[in-house]
């Protein structure tokens, strides 16, 4: 087989911690800096490894989207194979395919899930637990459940979130929150005398630090610090200085990046009747058709957290 000209995208699995962000930076470890660096030990790189969302400083991912063009004239999953064997213990790729065409992981998404965990101690003792703190903002007062809840639902809909974070600039702050809800999810090696809760948000697109001013904001409720009513004024502020301080990176995880049917690159027909008939998945009302590559708006904005 000759050597072809391929694009290909993935998804990615990482642990944030030893990584300053996402985007390449000159003389420190970043995610993007990682896979090029490993791809070029063994393959002809065209053109950058781009990202679906530019995670900050010690943010993590389970569903990262990421696609390259490189020289390669083996399959596909040799491709996978050979990437994963260059790169460090905490970070994979999965799920590598060719690309659609006209496919970009970051301009085509019409939906991204992110999630944030906070452990709360629940009595006096050590506040130092080896297997939440990597992956969980650790909080030493109790928090009302309730009242983090009825704050967070003031987001689902089309809002202006200029409070809660910073646009690319030329960007819009509107965004369009589909889902905003902290649950109780034990964990079975959490510390002690210890409750988790796992905030989950979708919407079209984030802006800078805004998952994590979010999670700020309904900790503060949380510890009655804020009121529910505190949060829909400051969100009608739409001022940076009335947000509540930003949750710390380590509990962040991209979770998910979705794409229009047509443009979906692990979608396929049998596999989504099998998911919507175990009821695992209703894809019904998902865009059939994407954005042109490099356009940005209030139903396709880009994307960083």
């Amino acid at each position: 087989m000759e050597s072809a000209t391929v694009r290909v995208c993935g998804r990615l699995a990482y642990d944030g911690t030893a990584y300053h962000g996402f985007q390449a930076q000159a003389g420190v470890p970043t995610v993007q800096g990682t896979l090029e660096t490993a791809l070029v030990r063994f393959a002809q790189l065209h053109g950058r490894v781009a990202g679906a969302g530019r995670t900050d400083a010690g943010v993590h991912a389970t569903g990262q989207v990421i696609a390259v063009e490189v020289v390669w004239r083996h399959p596909v999953a040799s491709l996978q194979a050979a990437w994963n064997a260059h790169l460090p213990p905490d970070m994979v790729v999965y799920d590598l395919v060719e690309a659609p065409a006209g496919f970009h992981p970051r301009f085509s998404a019409y939906r991204r899930t992110y999630r944030y965990t906070v452990v709360v101690w629940e009595t006096s003792g050590a506040r130092r637990w080896p297997l939440a703190d990597r992956f969980a903002w650790t909080v030493t007062r109790p928090l009302d459940l309730g009242a983090m809840n009825r704050a967070a639902a003031q987001w689902v809909g089309t809002h202006d979130f200029a409070t809660f974070g910073r646009p690319t600039q030329g960007e819009s702050t509107v965004r369009t929150v589909t889902a905003a809800q902290w649950e109780v999810i034990p964990a079975q090696h959490d510390p002690p005398d210890s409750c988790r809760l796992v905030f989950t948000i979708t919407a079209n697109g984030f802006l800078h630090n805004m998952v994590r001013c979010l999670v700020g904001t309904c900790v503060a409720v949380g510890q009655g610090e804020w009121t529910p009513t505190d949060v829909a004024e400051a969100l009608a502020a739409r001022d940076r200085r009335r947000t509540a301080p930003p949750a710390p990176p380590q509990g962040l995880v991209l979770e998910q990046v979705a794409y229009p049917l047509a443009y979906d690159p692990w979608f396929t027909v049998s596999g989504q009747a099998a998911r919507e008939t175990s009821g695992l998945e209703d894809r019904s009302s998902v865009p059939t058709t994407h954005r042109p590559v490099g356009q940005t708006g209030v139903g396709y904005p880009g994307q960083e957290e």
